[in-house]
């Protein structure tokens, strides 16, 4: 069984601490404007949670990266990703590569999605969901915790919603402009990027328009010895690289409360491929590194396109209407190799065949709900909504033009119902729902490649129904302090190319092929929160069950998904001052996480999750500063040590902390800002490379050195 933390201490660190559900996170009131000058959370309006219903009155954990906190973030680390994982203490450090395979939220993965739109590709995850936009045309990021199904299939570890800016609010033109230059440690050319964006929204009557552009130029990195990072060229990299985001909004106000938006964007990141990998050595502790040299094939990229239509009414028969219909695109290039599981005889030359593949994903989909309260019973708040998804997924090689995996059909068609009663003048609400998962994953007949015995597979469609549930109680006896506990189910698939493009079995049938079933997570959490005056705390313990996970673990130098029971649990505490002295903050934030797996199938967990599928423990510290003109941030990250039993000892984490600062001056005429991210140009193994594949000195990553950057910014 899972190790157990003891009750007191659980109740000695809640009662000592009682920290935030998440320090560095901001709110976002009703009517969209900045979170980050609002501190009453029964304003807080979470559109990942699909209700209009305020946080305080759901049973969930919840954090909101306001705009002013994420610009700082994405100014110092340049991703959402890292910006969610810098302000997150159980998000996992990110890998700085192009790949998040391995970056999870509490211990599972997390949902990715752009105003609710799944940016995944589950069917065969190329991990590139954290790469779909720029961090420009995000307004704020919604944090769910935790396994849910609120936005479908996906939401094992929580849900990452990514809200795009909103729709102008004054008459005539406004905009936003931005131009950014970043600088590595030795201000080297090589390491030199830049960005630039733009965006120009008009309002006329009812009639409201935003379009906007954002390019980045990204240099190399260097570790804290001065070194080039190496490059994960199969994976995709970040450095030396450039993207393109574009970004459109268009509104029409019907009349009353009703509106209608069409938004698209389009993101593509592609590798420059002027550097090649230089083997680094884990005995000696050398890192990889990478020197000028050109790529074979086509450098790995990535491309993600979206349009979306939603029609809102926030007053329909005296409820709340939702709907939206939305296609997505994505095509995720990977690099090239001479690999053992791509050679094949019949295709010359063997054993020096190259070859590359390359995901390719479409998806339809379309969302409904309607939440009012009822008629003659206000207290009770009920919601009841359909949501369809189509995706069809399929993973090519692009130099030999063989199939990998086959075209793969997934349908998702999932009625709910959710429903919320307020008693005792809302000191305490009951809360729970249901959802009816209706799931085809349809496979055509298919022969795997010849490195798994080119073995003939028996096509299919087979189907999955399954029943989730959640329910949870909320306490708030007085105004600001609040307890909670819930429970609730997450639903998701395996990465099923993964699964059946390595099939090595003779005889085997889709239809019959139980390790393409659904994934089934479960989340218990109970928590207290007190936001009172100065004071923004809160502790949160949270138990996570799946009888038949999904584990990433590598045989024979290729990591093959293992359906395994996993056990989670974890702690996760924070804290918020503000300080008698004005505009002065102080926070902190503390997660502790365990995992385990049952590596024999006997039932019983018996192997600690590596860092392929687990984040370290982790504090956050921080000190921000906001008064006039000026702002200022200074925090920083304490990875903390972890030895794993009943797996491979070399993969155990030494440790280590991070520094980051951020300084910013509003002049007349825009803002000026400059950061720091490792201020302290600390030298250290990035947390996946040091945990996992061992012997592997291709992926032996450094983190990145100190970097600077400076901007400017302006608002019209």
């Amino acid at each position: 069984m899972i190790r157990k933390i003891p009750a007191a201490s659980v109740l000695a660190l809640a009662i000592s601490t009682l920290t935030a559900q998440n320090a560095f996170a901001q709110e976002v009131p009703v009517d969209e404007a900045s979170a980050d000058d609002v501190d009453d959370d029964r304003t807080i309006i979470v559109t990942a949670a699909r209700s209009v219903l305020p946080a305080n009155a759901l049973p969930l954990t919840v954090d909101v990266i306001g705009n002013d906190d994420l610009t700082q973030q994405a100014q110092i680390s340049g991703s959402v990703v890292d910006a969610v994982s810098s302000l997150t203490p159980s998000f996992s450090p990110t890998r700085q590569k192009l790949s998040g395979a391995g970056e999870t939220l509490r211990g599972r993965s997390p949902l990715y999605a752009i105003n609710g739109i799944p940016q995944t590709t589950p069917l065969r995850d190329g991990s590139r969901d954290g790469f779909t936009i720029d961090p420009f045309f995000v307004d704020r990021v919604e944090v769910i915790f935790g396994s849910n199904a609120l936005q479908g299939i996906g939401g094992s570890g929580g849900i990452i919603n990514q809200v795009t800016v909103g729709a102008p609010k004054e008459e005539g033109f406004s905009g936003r402009a931005l131009a950014q230059a970043v600088f590595d440690n030795e201000l080297s050319g090589a390491g030199f990027g830049w960005k630039t964006a733009g965006l120009v929204s008009y309002k006329g009557g009812r009639f409201d328009g935003t379009f906007g552009a954002a390019f980045e130029k990204r240099g190399v990195f260097r570790d804290g010895d001065g070194r080039i990072v190496g490059f994960n060229g199969t994976q995709g990299e970040i450095q030396d690289s450039q993207s393109l985001s574009l970004f459109a909004r268009l509104g029409y106000d019907l009349g009353g409360d009703a509106r209608v938006d069409v938004i698209a964007s389009r993101f593509k990141l592609d590798g420059d491929g002027d550097y090649v990998l230089v083997n680094g050595n884990r005995a000696t502790g050398l890192p990889t590194s990478a020197v000028r040299g050109v790529q074979p094939g086509i450098p790995a990229r990535g491309l993600a396109e979206s349009v979306s239509l939603s029609i809102t009414d926030s007053d329909l028969a005296g409820g709340n209407l939702v709907t939206q219909i939305f296609a997505s695109r994505t095509r995720d290039t990977f690099g090239g190799g001479v690999f053992p599981d791509l050679q094949d005889p019949l295709i010359p030359p063997f054993g020096t065949l190259f070859d590359q593949s390359e995901n390719r994903s479409r998806k339809l989909g379309a969302k409904f709900s309607y939440e009012r309260a009822l008629p003659g019973f206000e207290a009770l708040t009920a919601t009841v909504g359909f949501d369809a998804l189509l995706d069809r997924t399929e993973q090519v090689l692009i130099a030999t033009g063989r199939s990998w995996v086959p075209q793969t059909d997934f349908r998702s068609l999932a009625p709910f119902a959710q429903a919320n009663l307020a008693l005792f003048d809302e000191k305490l609400r009951l809360a729970g729902g249901i959802r009816s998962e209706n799931v085809r994953i349809k496979i055509p007949d298919y022969t795997t490649l010849a490195f798994y015995g080119r073995r003939a597979v028996g096509g299919g469609a087979p189907k999955f129904s399954d029943t989730l549930l959640n329910g949870g109680i909320i306490f708030e006896p007085i105004d600001g302090i609040r307890a909670y506990a819930s429970y609730a189910e997450g639903y998701t698939v395996p990465d099923v190319g993964r699964i059946t493009r390595a099939i090595s079995l003779p005889n085997i049938d889709i239809d019959t092929f139980l390790d393409i079933s659904p994934v089934i997570s479960n989340n218990k959490e109970v928590g207290v929160e007190v936001k009172k005056g100065p004071l923004d705390a809160s502790a949160t313990y949270f138990w996570s069950t799946s009888n038949n996970g999904q584990l990433l673990v590598l045989v024979n130098n290729v990591f093959q998904v293992q359906r395994q029971r996993i056990e989670l649990q974890g702690l996760e505490l924070n804290l918020a001052v503000q300080m008698p002295i004005d505009g002065l903050k102080l926070s902190a934030g503390y997660a502790h996480l365990y995992g385990r797996s049952d590596s024999n199938g006997d039932g019983v967990v018996d192997a600690d999750l590596d860092g392929g599928n687990i984040s370290p423990d982790r504090l956050n510290l921080a000190a921000a500063f906001d008064k006039g003109n000026w702002s200022a941030r200074l925090q920083t990250q304490f990875y903390f040590a972890r030895n794993f039993r009943g797996i491979d000892q070399r993969n155990n984490f030494g440790g280590y902390s991070l520094t980051d600062a951020y300084l910013r001056y509003q002049t007349g005429f825009g803002g000026i800002s400059a950061s720091v991210s490792n201020l302290f140009d600390k030298q250290y193994i990035s947390y996946n490379s040091d945990t996992t594949q061992p012997t592997n000195n291709t992926v032996f990553f450094a983190g990145r050195g100190r970097t600077f950057s400076l901007a400017w910014d302006y608002r019209f």
